[in-house]
């Protein structure tokens, strides 16, 4: 590992990773690095999780409060909760293991804005952070850290953290050296200045991390694969979501409110974001770029046929045949993508600036347009709100999608009034659906109730839809936004009981 560990003093501090998690002790804040499943801590959070389960062995209870940068994988978020080691997550979570704990009330959770966690760390809200423990892909000659495959918080943690363990991953890529741009340039109210970034490929910062010697207290030696799960390729209702968003992009460029190269371009992870990013290359758009969160599979293919001229995002996401391709090509793709900080990549002056385009998931959307992002009936949490809220208030576009349905046809992803609110009809722009597309700029409440109930709602449900908006436009308390309070969330409730929105199942 000498080649990856070239500074003589971190050298001198290695040690194994059970070595390491000693010095984490219970009631600990502990900032991890990791964002969508890469670039996180691989041998200390297992190492850890061994030393819980002992405690509880031994009737003791060991918990700490953990902050990353997004979702992690099972040897972080899943090691952890098994063992109930963790008594306060945040920011994004996507592992079943911590779901369950979070909506079982044994783990306290804090769903925000991924543009918040870096400054709200500076602002003293999560209180000192006692260690950080973070992946690299090397030690230069000067101390400084060559980030591995995400960047996420990891300059706010190696920043604010009292004490510092770093494992160095040999599986990362070398040639990742020189992809990322960590900004040094943040500041705290009221000292701050306009970040210096006016288009997507601006290098404003530096190659690497930086971090005080003295804190690091530990350097583990890795050699571990990141979480790389499989694709599963489009289904038939995320071809047609996509083709629908992407008759609007064409309509909008033939309007001419976008240019044939559209906007930097924000996607969510998953089957309908791939989707869309395919049927950017089949609609023939060339030179387009990316300012988004992850690069995905679908991205690297835009990249190497020329549709996407460069990606700027803080982590990958890619399946192993998207590492292996990656690798493949790794000087190639080193030169058309560009890795930043969280707090960079989702901070709000920049999207605002560039005009982003933002492409996002949904669980559910009321007539009016409001969007629930996170939970199931208002209460049980999926993963979060992610960076979803950064791009749909500040970008050029706002765009949610959803299949029509869900769970066989008994639920609906168009309800009357959507059991909870990630995202105000204010910063709800255009809601898509297998069914169609509702455009909503411009438009008043009924008059996007009307666009949204006749365009997107499943054919099953769009007659239950038009009669609760007709009787509560007679009806309701009131005329500018109709609802009739005693029965906005009865197909909630009705889920909730029989499985099926519909009236006696299905009616």
């Amino acid at each position: 590992m000498q080649e990856r560990i070239r500074h003589p003093l971190f050298r001198d501090r290695v040690v194994s990773a059970d070595e390491a998690a000693k010095a984490i002790r219970p009631g600990m804040t502990v900032a991890m690095s990791g964002f969508t499943g890469a670039g996180y801590p691989k041998a200390v959070p297992q190492a850890l999780a061994a030393r819980v389960e002992q405690a509880n062995a031994a009737g003791e209870r060991f918990r700490i409060k953990v902050l990353t940068g997004a979702s992690t994988a099972p040897e972080l978020d899943g090691a952890l909760a098994k063992v109930e080691g963790m008594e306060l997550r945040l920011p994004y979570q996507s592992d079943p293991a911590v779901r369950e704990r979070i909506n079982a009330g044994t783990l306290d959770y804090i769903d925000i804005h991924l543009s918040h966690v870096a400054q709200h760390t500076w602002f003293g809200f999560f209180g000192k952070i006692d260690i950080a423990v973070v992946e690299v892909a090397g030690i230069r000659d000067d101390g400084s850290l060559v980030p591995s495959s995400s960047v996420g918080n990891n300059k706010t943690w190696l920043e604010q953290a009292d004490k510092v363990i770093l494992e160095v991953n040999r599986w990362q890529p070398e040639a990742l050296d020189g992809m990322h741009d960590i900004y040094y340039g943040t500041a705290l109210p009221p000292n701050r200045r306009p970040i210096p970034l006016v288009q997507p490929d601006d290098r404003i910062g530096e190659p690497s991390l930086r971090v005080d010697p003295d804190k690091v207290i530990a350097v583990v030696e890795t050699d571990a694969p990141d979480r790389n799960s499989a694709f599963s390729p489009p289904d038939e209702a995320s071809k047609r979501i996509a083709g629908h968003l992407l008759d609007f992009l064409a309509h909008e460029v033939k309007r001419g409110r976008l240019t044939d190269t559209l906007l930097p371009l924000q996607s969510g992870v998953g089957n309908i974001a791939n989707a869309v990013l395919a049927g950017l290359a089949d609609g023939g758009y060339r030179g387009l770029t990316a300012y988004t969160e992850v690069i995905q599979d679908g991205m690297l293919k835009l990249i190497r046929d020329g549709v996407l001229r460069m990606a700027s995002a803080t982590s990958f996401s890619l399946s192993p045949d998207g590492i292996a391709e990656f690798n493949a090509n790794v000087d190639f793709y080193s030169k058309r993508i560009l890795l930043r900080p969280q707090e960079i990549s989702n901070h709000p002056e920049v999207i605002r600036r560039l005009g982003c385009i933002a492409m996002n998931g949904m669980i559910e959307a009321d007539i009016y347009g409001n969007v629930n992002s996170t939970h199931i009936a208002g209460s049980r949490i999926m993963n979060g709100i992610g960076g979803s809220g950064d791009f749909a208030r500040n970008g050029y576009l706002s765009v949610f999608m959803s299949p029509s349905t869900a769970k066989g046809g008994k639920v609906s992803s168009i309800v009357p009034m959507v059991s909870h609110v990630d995202h105000t009809e204010h910063d709800t722009m255009v809601l898509v659906t297998d069914q169609g597309l509702a455009d909503l700029r411009g438009l008043s409440p009924t008059q996007r109730a009307k666009q949204v109930v006749a365009h997107c709602a499943h054919p099953d449900f769009r007659p239950l839809l038009q009669d609760y908006f007709d009787r509560a436009c007679r009806d309701g308390y009131g005329r500018h936004t109709p609802h009739l309070l005693g029965e906005a969330l009865s197909w909630h409730q009705r889920m909730i009981e029989t499985g099926d929105m519909r009236p006696a199942g299905g009616g």
